[in-house]
């Protein structure tokens, strides 16, 4: 696995990289991408749409040319403090913040005097610019944003909101260790439950719709295919960093001491798999004739998390790999996925009810995550007589939203009125 990228590139080049590359995660990298990709499907369904007439531009009203204040350099120099004190506090603790760069974002470690240099000269900066665009008399002015212009501030709610619903829901499914480390689970890079991420970022984005007065369903629609892309490229990051998101194990392949996969063949192999898995859910797959073996086994060598057992001869970070393989269920994600989102995309201009894509992607994602809980490591709640674990009871209840849209919205498609405010007062 390569949980960062020093030991992407030093593995891909074979030479010594430099330590403060182990910064940057490769899991977060990847989200962002998937971010990027969700962004600019979205924002180019939100284009057709309004040329259809179905989305309208909103009239804003502008202040231009007013002058400088002393709060122009106040909070200018607040974010340059902040982005100072935390980017000083890197250099020569790289080591240290490495293993969890997100727990040290939100801490109040960091180096005061590189914030207090960042924040005079980024408070001055736009002092200074705002200063230079001033007017004898500021105009107020009437511009038109479109919906598809907002998607800078769409893709920030909906990150800020599935990061916060992504942590939420996560605690719930691991609440043990919640009590435990209320700080660390929070704060911590890994442990990101994505239904809570999507059911906390729509809420949100449904409050912002309102007050923008973009019509949800359009919205909804047009975010269909973006979900599910980047949920499809977002697991792939799972499977490069190793997070644990995997599925359960499977005894037909154990690990060597130096982390090398091999098949199970022997009694010895049958009863060192059953002695290190314990009680866990487990089965035997060799896998299908023809198909790689790493397709039904994988044993996730030096994962981010340092889960398993340590490899013989490693030294340093992430030197842990599981003794029995397990189902590489981020890779079956991923690959369904970006082949739902291609279907998605290729039936959009087809569905001419509003919402109804949307309700299409939600029953296709909910019976993908329905499936393949059923060979991923998750925590069950005991209801008698059946044990589901959260996303099976989230993704049911997805798949009966998606059939009730589909039966039971069929509003029409409505042309958009633009409304004009009043130009005459300030």
């Amino acid at each position: 696995m390569y949980p960062d990228f020093q030991i992407l590139f030093e593995r891909l080049f074979g030479t010594a990289i430099p330590d403060w590359l182990s910064i940057f995660k490769t899991f977060g990298f990847i989200v962002m991408l998937s971010f990027v990709g969700a962004a600019w499907t979205t924002s180019s369904e939100l284009k057709r749409k309004e040329k259809q007439g179905f989305l309208s531009p909103e009239y804003i009203k502008v202040l231009v040319g007013r002058h400088a204040t002393i709060y122009d350099f106040l909070w200018s120099a607040l974010g340059g403090f902040l982005i100072g004190f935390k980017v000083g506090g890197l250099f020569g603790h790289f080591h240290d913040i490495a293993p969890n760069p997100l727990g040290y974002l939100f801490s109040i470690e960091g180096t005061p005097l590189w914030g207090i240099v960042a924040g005079l000269v980024l408070g001055y900066l736009k002092y200074a610019e705002v200063k230079k665009q001033a007017l004898p008399e500021p105009e107020t002015k009437t511009m038109l944003m479109h919906p598809y212009q907002r998607m800078f501030e769409i893709v920030l709610i909906a990150a800020a909101g599935g990061f916060a619903g992504a942590k939420i829901f996560n605690a719930f499914e691991t609440w043990d260790d919640f009590l435990r480390d209320p700080i660390g689970s929070i704060f911590s890079s890994s442990g990101l439950t994505f239904y809570g991420g999507l059911i906390v970022a729509t809420i949100a984005l449904y409050y912002y719709t309102l007050k923008h007065k973009i019509p949800f369903q359009y919205m909804c629609d047009s975010a269909a295919p973006g979900l599910m892309l980047a949920y499809g490229v977002g697991r792939l990051g799972c499977q490069i960093a190793g997070d644990g998101d995997w599925g359960i194990y499977n005894t037909a392949y154990v690990s060597s001491p130096d982390g090398v996969l091999r098949p199970s063949v022997t009694p010895a192999d049958a009863e060192y798999a059953t002695r290190m898995i314990g009680n866990q859910p487990h089965t035997f797959f060799a896998g299908w004739h023809g198909f790689p073996q790493w397709l039904f086994g994988m044993n996730y060598p030096h994962n981010v998390n340092d889960d398993g057992m340590a490899i013989a001869g490693c030294i340093g970070r992430y030197c842990h790999v599981l003794p029995v393989s397990v189902f590489p269920t981020p890779i079956y994600e991923s690959f369904v996925c970006i082949i739902l989102f291609f279907v998605l995309w290729g039936i959009r201009k087809k569905i001419t009810k509003p919402l109804h894509l949307f309700g299409i992607y939600l029953i296709l994602n909910g019976i993908e995550r329905f499936f393949v809980e059923l060979i991923r490591v998750n925590s069950k709640y005991n209801w008698g007589f059946i044990k589901p674990t959260q996303a099976e009871i989230i993704a049911v209840f997805m798949m009966l939203a998606g059939l009730s849209i589909i039966l039971f919205y069929n509003k029409k498609n409505k042309i958009a009125t633009p409304q004009i405010p009043d130009i005459s007062t300030p």
